[in-house]
């Protein structure tokens, strides 16, 4: 345990870590990632991939897809960020954390290179999570891109099929300010020849990605041109979807991710299964309905629309820009509460203006900082918020800001717990084991 503690302490604090430093940490060229897996005898050669980018959805995707070829008979590999408890929730192969002992030998191993190379945190987890997965000889992983597209790490596989969800305003201080410049970052992914499939259509950047893959001469498809989808009602335990597809036949699908958005997101999700059976995959209907009900369990996920506790009623969701913002509020719409409790953080670099005027003036605000140097401090929060007409107080911690929701929470009110992956992550870290 200390030996993996160590390792683990020395990756964060040695290298430039984005969800830390911010900008700083992003590299923007491959250099360093092709240095370190070149170091490694290019594990990312010896299995086969997909490549999930997006500004929303790309990690709902990411896990379902995982849950699917699992369910499938395949074993198969999964790297995912950022984290929200565990390091190694980055690096999973069948849903299952990697090896505590992988994580310190690969730093013992390569403390000379890391320190040759000087990546940043980002670039080394990717490194690390290739060669864990060349290790395993998995069957197949699934990538999801970190940050943006052409300039990820991630970018230097060639995988079998290339995905691409929501674009939608995020990080614009490295994508872009424009929808047609972030999607030019992340259709970077399209690679030559390979197949791309965009989850949805939007006037805005379909050009965007039909000159990208015109370029690279790669089949492409729009998932919502070939599956219609519709939300039949959600309960309990799962969202019911129908999805129609181009011939006119329909299915339904539960899913355990509950969150609105995965309408949108089952199209990509059914047309990249459509494309691995092309490539002679053997997935069936049966395994595809089996793993939407139980991605959560099979993967690990969490934070997507996730139900914490029934009494106190607690939700938590990590979506944090614009897009995601809206999904959150269109699963607020169709919650029952009387009072809603919300518990809220963010960072520095965020753009404030394309998520505090669209929340809602009758909740409650427990405005937290998350413990991180890239976070906004709780006051200067709260004071922008009342600036939109959002009213509450601040609090020293986001486990203060939680305790203090609790406190005032009565039966048949709703706490929410968002505006940001770490404020979600530290809510997560606080609940009791059992839960």
């Amino acid at each position: 345990m200390n030996a993996y503690n160590e390792a683990i302490e020395y990756l964060y604090t040695r290298l430039p870590m984005f969800t830390r430093d911010g900008a700083s940490a992003f590299k923007k060229d491959l250099d360093n990632t092709i240095k370190l897996c070149a170091a490694l005898a290019n594990p990312q050669q010896k299995f086969k991939t997909l490549h999930i980018a997006g500004t929303n959805g790309k990690g709902s995707t990411s896990h379902m897809l995982a849950a699917i070829l699992a369910e499938a008979g395949y074993k198969t590999g999964l790297y995912t960020s950022p984290h929200l408890l565990d390091f190694r929730e980055r690096i999973r192969v069948n849903g299952q954390l990697c090896d505590k002992e992988f994580v310190v030998d690969f730093v013992h191993a390569h403390r000379e290179l890391i320190e040759q190379v000087t990546p940043s945190f980002f670039e080394i987890t990717v490194a690390m999570a290739f060669d864990y997965f060349e290790k395993k000889k998995v069957d197949i992983a699934v990538i999801e891109v970190g940050l943006g597209g052409r300039l990820d790490s991630t970018n230097i596989i060639h995988p079998l099929l290339s995905v691409i969800t929501n674009i939608g305003f995020d990080h614009m201080n490295l994508l872009g300010n424009t929808l047609a410049e972030i999607a030019g970052e992340k259709a970077g992914i399209i690679k030559r020849d390979t197949p791309v499939i965009i989850s949805e259509y939007a006037e805005e950047t379909a050009a965007v990605f039909l000159k990208k893959a015109a370029l690279e001469e790669a089949p492409i498809q729009f998932a919502s041109d070939t599956y219609r989808t519709k939300m039949l009602g959600v309960d309990q335990d799962y969202l019911t979807v129908q999805t129609t597809d181009s011939s006119g036949h329909s299915s339904s699908y539960q899913l355990d991710l509950k969150g609105s958005y995965q309408v949108k997101n089952l199209a990509g999700v059914l047309s990249a299964v459509d494309e691995l059976r092309k490539q002679g995959f053997e997935i069936s209907d049966h395994h595809v309905h089996e793993a939407l009900k139980k991605v959560q369990t099979t993967t690990g996920i969490q934070g997507r629309w996730q139900q914490l506790s029934k009494e106190p009623f607690v939700i938590c969701d990590t979506g944090h820009n614009e897009d995601g913002i809206h999904e959150v509020l269109k699963n607020l719409a169709t919650t029952n509460y009387d009072q809603l409790h919300f518990v809220i953080g963010a960072m520095r670099d965020k753009d404030l203006t394309h998520m505090l005027p669209h929340l809602p003036k009758d909740a409650i605000y427990y405005f937290s900082a998350p413990d991180m140097p890239r976070a906004l401090p709780a006051s200067e929060l709260r004071k922008e918020a009342l600036g939109f007409g959002l009213k509450g107080l601040d609090f020293p911690s986001v486990a203060a800001a939680f305790d203090a929701a609790k406190n005032a929470y009565q039966q048949g009110n709703l706490i929410f717990v968002g505006g940001s992956n770490f404020v979600v992550a530290e809510v997560l870290a606080g609940l009791p084991t059992e839960q």
